[in-house]
């Protein structure tokens, strides 16, 4: 396992880099998906532009104007965090011992936050004053859906993130109110669904608000959603942050399996979780003392093969609404069934003492079947051609 890339890069490529210890490896590849799913939302948002689905909004806009005190408050405060934290971990000695206890704590560098923030406000002053006119003026300007995706992806990862956190703390109520604070502020201990919900809704909620359509824009997100889990979940697997499925102790069924594909002992895991690996000094020496499915590895490849069947049906299917309700039955079907074989929180007052995901799977799988049953009636005729 490589808890963060400052591992990895000593393992596969025998460099050593203490910079590297900031970025942990699940962090590293959910950032990469945000950034490659952007980019396949971009490309599907100009094709059903093309295809007359989505249109544009006309916005007014200032040119010309000089920075106003608040973007440089604004860039000043962000130059100030990056020198105070992200430079400070450097100047700092013993900072990189601990990286993710002197982020969340109040240490940092003063003088370099100073420095990098006053960097900042003067890079933002100069831009404006490159554009600046001597008479501003309003200009009226054609936004389309693709030119929001920054705004789409950033309200996806903030509410992503709460969400994932609250049904978390929810599923594991005795360990939150053990530790409540510790529990918020921790990067660890996020529960997909909560993250789906909760981002789904601040995205419908925007998507209403810039009268954008809302049934085009789910059929849009379907193939992006499934891409974007499959690639976090690497993150997962890399890791090794606790997501793992229950101990399997049984026979491979094929010899030519990997050993670490079929039961696996997460050694290095990020969470500290197991018995201490002899020989091993210093943090990350961990390894679970029974080897388990490695369920985040299952997960990676039956979602990306259903990526790939969603894209196939993007253009082949033309009435509204039945993408969206493929990707909510078959991201259901799917997790229910990882379900069976991963550690996770019953409930166990409820009959067959179902976990949260399976709750809120079947839901998904039902609602899907609806939406796929009834797209055509509700959203009217096809739209669009498969170019």
């Amino acid at each position: 396992m490589y808890p963060n890339l400052y591992y990895a890069f000593k393992d596969l490529f025998g460099i050593e880099l203490n910079g590297l210890k900031l970025i942990n490896s699940f962090g590293f590849f959910v950032a990469l998906s945000f950034v490659a799913s952007a980019w396949i939302l971009t490309l599907e948002l100009k094709r059903k532009q093309n295809l007359g689905q989505f249109s544009y909004t006309e916005e007014k806009m200032m040119v010309g104007a000089p920075a106003s005190v608040g973007e440089l408050v604004i860039n000043f405060l962000l130059g100030f965090l990056f020198g105070f934290k992200i430079i400070g971990a450097f100047l700092i000695p013993d900072a990189l011992d601990n990286p993710q206890e002197f982020i969340l704590s109040a240490r940092g560098h003063a003088p370099m936050g100073i420095v990098v923030g006053l960097v900042f406000a003067f890079l933002k002053w100069r831009e404006r004053n490159r554009q600046r006119l001597d008479k501003p003026e309003i200009r009226v300007v054609r936004i389309w859906p693709h030119d929001r995706v920054g705004d789409v992806v950033l309200y996806a990862a903030v509410f992503g993130f709460l969400g994932a956190k609250i049904f978390h703390n929810l599923e594991n109520w005795n360990e939150f109110v053990k530790d409540p604070w510790g529990a918020l502020v921790s990067f660890s201990g996020l529960t997909f669904y909560g993250g789906l919900i909760c981002a789904g809704i601040a995205i419908i909620i925007y998507a209403r608000k810039h009268r954008i359509s809302i049934i085009h824009l789910c059929d849009t997100m379907a193939p992006v959603m499934m891409f974007a889990y499959a690639f976090g979940r690497i993150g997962c697997q890399v890791s090794g942050d606790g997501d793992w499925g229950i101990i399997n102790r049984s026979a491979k069924p094929f010899s030519w399996i990997p050993d670490w594909a079929w039961a696996y002992k997460y050694p290095h895991n990020v969470i500290g979780e197991g018995i201490a690996i002899p020989g091993c000094e210093g943090p990350y020496c961990n390894e679970l003392l029974a080897p388990v499915y490695p369920t985040p590895l299952y997960e990676i490849i039956v979602c990306f093969l259903l990526f790939g069947l969603i894209w196939y049906f993007r253009k082949k299917w033309k009435t509204p609404g039945m993408l969206a309700g493929l990707y909510l039955v078959l991201n259901g079907l799917e997790r229910f069934f990882i379900e069976k074989i991963r550690v996770n929180t019953k409930y166990t007052d409820l009959p067959f003492q179902p976990t949260q995901a399976e709750i809120i799977s079947s839901v998904l799988v039902i609602g899907g079947l609806i939406l796929l049953l009834n797209a055509k009636k509700w959203f009217g005729k096809p739209t669009g051609t498969t170019t």
